[in-house]
């Protein structure tokens, strides 16, 4: 695991929550209404005007979409990309020899729009499972790739949503070598979100001098951090994964783990990672709270992760979350049947920062008060589970009537 310098690091990026993939130098990005959805946009671009080398991480579903596996076999043929297109509404996915050859098509149409290499393209869908691309459609989307009227960034954050109810973006900038870099992000989740990449996009982009290997360590490092530490209900999806772009116009000395601030750069980017993965989480489905699960003492890192996503996987928990129901006992349960390793006399329990188990023992607490700090938000469970030095953190949301209703009705 990368080891990551934090302090007074937090105080050195410059945060812009309003910020996104087109903030570093040299990436735009837009979005555009092909008729894929019935009124929101469905079709986005994010293209450098420069090549960027490339890397990403991809679901572990065996069901893998064409656009995914396309867009894998570009990146792990060229390590470079310079655009990328989403499509929302369709996923492209369980769709066999026409699925693949729709998304060469779109891939060399945008490749041919903007006079690049066709293997420089990305593609990305999502949506509904088994239906063919309306190829009409998408072959009109291509054709308005950086229109001047459509390069605008919040339109490709609406144009990768599906059920999402808000758009998940974020940007930081951090001095490196004297020099200005910026990473930003853009991502897209909301159901079927499990830990090991879920129906979730991600793209993330930085103006950083950094070489394909050490970007792809970074990101896969960092993806164990964050986007792999998320759950909405279990389900993991056929189009999952996160991109991420770099095409050095910040114009640092090159970025690796002996660079002197190495640190730096990992801290920020980690920092973008978690906080989409955050926003995915606290996007669920008919979600009303964001649910953070807090780990420490297990044997190691990997035992601290499987309890963390044990806690945030167990619809028990999550129900009880959603009725605001002080059940710390079904908190106790998921840490149980998590790990092997767990030590009931050397576990204790924190629920909203009131102690309600102590080395395997309840405790008597304010019920009331409890009640009311369960009304909040964010709702944070810290278990220590030993005396180990392996800690993790887990993020995810509260179930509720809501969920059903959308997951019931989502193909009309």
């Amino acid at each position: 695991m990368i080891d990551i310098e934090t302090i007074d690091t937090l105080k050195q990026l410059n945060i812009d929550v309003q910020g996104d993939v087109s903030s570093p130098s040299g990436f735009i990005a837009g979005g555009f209404h092909t008729g894929l959805r019935r009124k929101k946009k469905d079709f986005g671009w994010i293209y450098s005007t420069t090549e960027a080398v490339a890397t990403g991480v991809y679901t572990l579903n065996r069901f893998k979409a064409a656009p995914l596996k396309l867009t894998e076999d570009s990146i792990n043929s060229n390590k470079t990309l310079q655009a990328i297109v989403v499509n929302s509404a369709n996923a492209n996915s369980c769709t066999g020899e026409k699925g693949t050859q729709d998304a060469l098509d779109t891939q060399a149409w945008v490749a041919e729009r903007l006079n690049i290499d066709q293997q420089n393209v990305g593609v990305a869908s999502t949506g509904v499972v088994g239906a063919f691309l309306p190829m009409d459609k998408i072959y009109y989307g291509t054709q308005h790739v950086l229109k001047e009227a459509y390069n605008n960034s919040q339109f490709f954050n609406q144009a990768i949503l599906t059920t999402d109810t808000v758009t998940k973006h974020i940007a930081v900038q951090v001095e490196i070598d004297g020099k200005t870099v910026t990473i930003g992000g853009s991502a897209k989740g909301s159901g079927m979100i499990h830990p090991n990449m879920a129906t979730m996009l991600g793209f993330i982009t930085t103006d950083a001098n950094i070489d394909a290997n050490t970007l792809d360590y970074c990101l896969k490092q960092t993806t164990d951090q964050s986007f792999n530490m998320i759950t909405v209900d279990g389900d993991t999806s056929t189009n999952d994964m996160v991109i991420c772009m770099a095409n050095g116009l910040a114009h640092n000395s090159e970025i690796n783990a002996l660079h002197p601030e190495w640190h730096k750069f990992v801290y920020a980017f980690n920092f973008v990672s978690q906080y989409l993965a955050k926003l995915i989480a606290k996007d669920g489905e008919g979600a009303t709270k964001l649910v953070t699960a807090k780990v420490t003492g297990a044997p190691n890192v990997d035992e601290a992760r499987k309890i963390a996503k044990s806690i945030v996987s167990s619809n028990l928990v999550k129900t009880a979350i959603h009725g605001e129901d002080a059940n710390f006992g079904r908190i106790v349960t998921a840490i149980g049947y998590a790990s092997k390793c767990i030590e009931p006399e050397k576990t204790n329990v924190y629920l909203c920062q009131v102690p309600v188990l102590e080395q395997g023992i309840h405790l008597d607490f304010d019920e009331q008060l409890l009640k009311e700090r369960l009304t909040e938000d964010d709702i944070v469970i810290e278990t220590s589970v030993g005396e180990g030095k392996g800690e993790a953190a887990a993020y995810g949301c509260d179930l509720s009537y809501e969920y059903v209703r959308i997951n019931a009705s989502y193909r009309t």
